[in-house]
């Protein structure tokens, strides 16, 4: 140590002096060599042909590698060199590396490792082919990493670990439910693939035994880390996304979705549960345990009760202390020649031998102690860089856990800013509730009160109506009271002013008679003397005075009855005057009982006026409220018509757009079927009227605007292409209006649907434009019909039994004329020639029966049919119902008639030796068809059980062994005159032959010519049959519809 000390003493500080030399040289390459010979040693020792788990600490060299060039160049320049399609083992840790290169790799290792995906899949069938060992595993590998690439590539905002918030989920679907649904898709194809590939290393292990303790096992189990932690994030995504579509979408279309959830769901539980049980993955990995069941998708409130699962990786797992202790020495081995190599480049080779010149300046050789010494320097030196490494690799880490932290912090925070937010509308809701409900029970009593109070008020108006009579009766009564005590009083002051003459008079008669006594005792005291002239005046005194007492007595007893009455009277007047008090009192008492009436009458109409007064504030609340919501139903309703309106016209306009679309041009079809959308389009568009003008009075008949609307939109633009397609099979003149009169009805209809979209002309809107046009593109479509389809539906029944008779008549015509020619040619023929015509003959004639019997079989089903299907219906009525079946049977039976007509007239000319044997032949096969075509036309609509049906079946089956007959029949007669025709060359000298052959040739040649222009003109005409059978039968227009 000590000769050491002095030996750096003698070199004064050495390095910075070597560096400064070279700091302005190859730096940068010799950096960049020690790295790729660093990260090649790396690779070759995390991809080995060794049957054991890849190391941790070689896979993150290759990861901090890719880090530190910012890409996966060296790493694919150092795989390429790998014997990969060789070794199974190395290919399966290849797959290991590669998979944590993608997740934990830089990002650009995606993009350097998409050019070799077509070597991977090469690789992937390569490997597929071998059912042992490693095979099927590297194949199944090989296609997982394929699928990652696809995936990542197609979604460039997930990251290769798949680590992503509620929010970046959202932001990678752009908040498109058909971007969610795409994703979702692939998702699943991923997650499969992580399956299958879990699900083929279990099945490759022997669970029987401990195999997760084994290498070549912890070789196997080894890149299931990988899959656990892809699996985990694409479950969590998978289960967002589900919910997030069920909440957009119709159950119905996620059925497919569902299911392939539940399937995987299943498959991922059970191998999470398996992979849990594993002594190798309890040390290395936390594995979440997915719930008993799956996720409810039906009911959005289940999406609160999931728990996204989390993979924890321990931290002991991933630390170099936990790798064996032989790792350690390979560490040193590996660091100490990284350093060799480093000090190389940096100092050279030779410096590399004596670093210090020890040998130059000592003289002597390095000694045990200054290798140790070297050796420890190296060993500090590697284990700084693996410190280092280390340090930035946790650095790292903790960057990454604090940015999840910090977005789980962020997803909590939103989630329980979205639970505050559904808790305050959960709150304002409830409370609306309970205030609806208060009103309601308010107004519910307000409404028994006032119900209350009317029946009192009734009762009371009854009860003041009956008091009301009383009183009046009563005041009348008092009246006659009043008035019978006036006349009483009357009487009663008549009376004592009578008593009180009497009594004047009786007084005036007593004093009269006091001064009569005291001047008689004057007279009979002053006239003692003149006693007679008293005696006489007293006799005369006395009769005056008997006449006097009479009258008084008379007087006395007409003032006794005049007091007796008087009494009388006093006494019904205190009687009057007694009742009248009573009168008075009761009156008083009613008059009391009334005011008191009057008073709760007046004090409940108060309260009932008040009462009345707030629920009348309350209506008028309740009204005011009804009103704005009625107006903001109503600014609703408009805004959904302005939807719907909006709606439609772009569908209008999409359809003027497609009349301009080059691609369109090639698209046919028939004036039937545009007249058939245009009448459509006519009844929708009054139907349209009237539901508008029922919105204009009362807007509350939304309802059967909205619906009108949109067909309105679905027929005009079925028109306007219909029209489009049928101007192209069209002449020039009517294809132009036509086309031109489909752009106007199409201008006029966005014109009309832009008028419904304004407030201000909703309604001044009028569509009688488009009905005009309508009905111009009507009247082009009747011009544009086929002449051969104007019979009257109401025709069809008798045309349909005018040509069956006609059919029959032609066939018994046929029949008639082959017997007329069989009897002429037994009688003008003989030989070859007559067996020949009677054969042909003979067959025909068999034929024509056998059609005979097919015709009546086919007319008594189709009466059966009409019978069976016309209901109360005539058969006229049936016909022209079922239009298309009548006309297919019309065309069907004109075949059979011209079919028989033409066969006979080439018999004839076959018989005469003018005709060939060929059109007999072709006559014969095209009647077949033609009752063929019959015999489908009348099956169409019949039972399949029925009895003439059969009998039907069984005359086509006669028809086509007759037809076969005539065509046997035509060929044997045809070998037979061939026969007879042979040519003698026996009298033909060479130079004849040899012209004939080349004659013979010449018209093999015309004749091979002839042949396929008649062929080509055969499909032509069959081309064109089949276009003129399809415009008479409506098949165009039946595809339309």
């Amino acid at each position: 140590m000590d000769r050491v000390s002095s030996s750096m003493k003698q070199v004064s500080n050495p390095l910075p002096k070597v560096l400064s030399r070279r700091a302005g040289g190859g730096g940068l390459e010799a950096e960049r060599e020690s790295f790729e010979r660093a990260q090649t040693v790396s690779i070759n020792k995390a991809i080995n042909a060794q049957e054991v788990a890849v190391k941790e600490k070689h896979a993150r060299t290759c990861i901090l590698g890719t880090h530190h060039e910012k890409g996966a160049q060296t790493f694919w320049s150092v795989v390429n060199r790998l014997p990969l399609s060789g070794n199974a083992v190395l290919c399966w840790k290849f797959c290991h590396v590669f998979h944590k290169l993608l997740r934990d790799g830089h990002s650009n290792v995606l993009k350097d490792s998409v050019r070799y995906k077509n070597e991977l899949n090469d690789m992937s069938r390569m490997w597929g082919h071998l059912s042992e060992g490693y095979g099927q595993l590297c194949s199944i590998y090989l296609k997982l990493l394929r699928t990652k690439m696809e995936f990542h590539t197609k979604n460039p905002r997930f990251p290769g670990n798949l680590q992503m918030s509620d929010r970046q989920l959202d932001e990678a679907g752009e908040n498109d439910v058909n971007n969610f649904f795409q994703l979702t898709v692939e998702m699943f194809d991923y997650l499969e693939c992580e399956l299958n590939l879990f699900q083929t290393v279990f099945s490759s292990l022997d669970m029987s035994r401990s195999v997760s303790v084994t290498a070549a096992g912890q070789c196997r189990l080894a890149p299931l880390i990988q899959v656990i932690l892809d699996c985990s994030h694409l479950y969590d995504y998978t289960v967002k996304l589900l919910f997030k579509l069920h909440s957009c979408l119709p159950a119905d279309t996620l059925q497919g979705h569902r299911d392939r959830f539940l399937e995987q769901f299943r498959k991922l539980k059970e191998l999470f549960y398996r992979s849990s049980n594993l002594q190798y993955f309890k040390r290395l990995i936390q594995i979440p345990q997915l719930p008993e069941n799956p996720p409810n998708f039906l009911r959005a409130s289940a999406l609160s009760e999931h728990i996204s699962p989390v993979v924890v990786i321990p931290a002991e797992a991933s630390s170099p202390d936990s790798e064996p202790i032989t790792d350690l020495v390979e560490m040193d081995t590996a660091s100490q020649s990284l350093f060799d190599n480093k000090f190389d480049d940096i100092f050279g080779s030779s410096f590399s031998s004596d670093p210090f010149n020890f040998n130059s300046q000592n003289g002597m050789n390095k000694d045990d102690k200054d290798r140790l010494i070297e050796q420890l320097y190296g060993e500090i030196a590697a284990l700084k860089e693996e410190l280092e490494n280390f340090k930035a690799e946790s650095a790292r880490g903790v960057v990454q856990l604090r940015g999840r932290a910090s977005e789980l912090e962020a997803e909590l925070a939103e989630q329980q800013h979205l639970k505050q937010q559904a808790q305050d509308e959960s709150e304002f809701l409830r409370a609306e509730l309970e205030e609806l409900k208060k009103q309601r029970e308010d107004t519910e009593k307000a409404q028994r009160s006032l119900t209350e109070i009317e029946r009192r008020a009734q009762a009371n108006e009854q009860r003041y109506s009956k008091l009301k009579e009383k009183y009046s009766e009563l005041v009348q009564n008092h009246a006659d009271l009043l008035r019978k005590n006036a006349e009483v009083t009357k009487q009663v002051t008549v009376a004592r002013q009578a008593q009180g003459d009497v009594e004047r008079a009786k007084k005036e008669l007593e004093d009269s008679f006091q001064r009569v006594s005291e001047q008689a005792q004057r007279k009979s005291q002053e006239q003692a003397e003149v006693l007679d002239t008293l005696k006489r005046e007293l006799a005369a005194s006395r009769q005056e005075l008997q006449v006097l007492q009479g009258t008084l007595e008379s007087s006395t007893q007409a003032g006794a009855e005049q007091s007796t009455r008087i009494a009388g009277l006093e006494q019904e007047r205190d009687s009057l005057s007694q009742a009248a008090e009573q009168h008075g009192e009761e009156m008083a008492a009613l008059q009391a009982e009334l005011q008191q009436l009057r008073d709760t009458l007046s004090r409940e109409q108060e309260s009932s006026k008040m009462e009345l007064e707030a629920l009348q504030t309350q209506l008028r609340d309740k009204e005011s409220r009804e009103q704005a919501l009625q107006r903001r139903l109503a600014e609703e309703q408009f805004a959904l018509l302005q939807g719907t309106a909006r709606e439609a016209e772009r569908m209008v306009q999409d359809a003027l757009g497609h009349l301009e679309d080059p691609a369109h041009i090639g698209c046919t079809s028939s004036a039937d079927c545009l007249l058939s959308r245009t009448l459509a389009a006519s009844e929708c568009v009054e139907r349209l009227q009237d539901a508008r003008s029922k919105y204009l009075s009362n807007h509350a008949a939304m309802g059967s605007l909205l619906p009108c609307l949109a067909l309105f939109a679905h027929l005009v633009s079925d028109t306007l292409l219909q029209g489009s397609a049928t101007s192209h099979v069209a002449p020039m003149e009517p294809a132009d209006r036509l086309l031109e009169m489909c752009k106007q009805c199409g201008s006029e209809a966005v014109s009309y649907l832009s008028a419904l979209q304004d407030p201000g002309t909703v309604e001044g809107a009028d569509c009688s434009l488009v009905t005009t046009c309508l009905g111009r593109i009507s009247a082009i479509g009747e011009e544009l019909r086929p002449r051969g389809l104007d019979v009257k539906q109401e025709e069809l029944g008798d045309l349909v039994d005018k040509e069956m008779a006609a059919t029959a008549a032609a066939i018994e015509t046929a029949a008639a004329r082959i017997e007329e020619m069989l009897s002429k040619a037994r009688a003008g023929d003989t030989g070859v020639k007559l067996e020949v015509n009677e054969r042909i003959l003979g067959s025909c004639t068999g034929l024509m029966q056998a059609i005979h019997v097919l015709v009546l079989a086919s007319k008594d089903l189709q009466r059966e049919i009409v019978e069976s299907g016309r209901g109360a219906a005539s058969p006229k009525e049936f016909y022209a119902k079922n239009s298309r079946w009548t006309e297919g049977l019309i065309s069907a039976s004109k075949a059979v008639g011209w079919g028989a007509t033409v066969m006979v007239d080439a018999a004839d000319l076959v018989v005469q030796g003018k005709g060939t044997f060929e059109e007999l032949m072709v006559c014969s096969r095209e009647i077949a068809a033609s009752t063929a075509q019959l015999v489908a036309a009348s099956k169409v609509k019949a039972d399949k059980d029925s009895a003439n049906l059969c009998k039907l079946q069984q005359a086509s089956r006669s028809v086509n062994q007759a037809t076969a007959g005539v065509v046997a029949s035509t060929k044997a007669g045809k070998s037979q005159v061939e026969e007879k025709d042979s040519m003698d060359f026996s009298s033909m000298t060479l130079t004849q032959i040899k012209r004939q052959e080349m004659d013979s040739q010449v018209r093999v040649l015309e004749l091979e010519n002839q042949l396929q222009k008649e062929r080509q003109k055969l499909g032509e005409l069959r081309k064109k049959h089949y276009e003129l059978a399809g415009v008479a039968e409506g098949w165009e227009e039946d595809a339309a519809d």
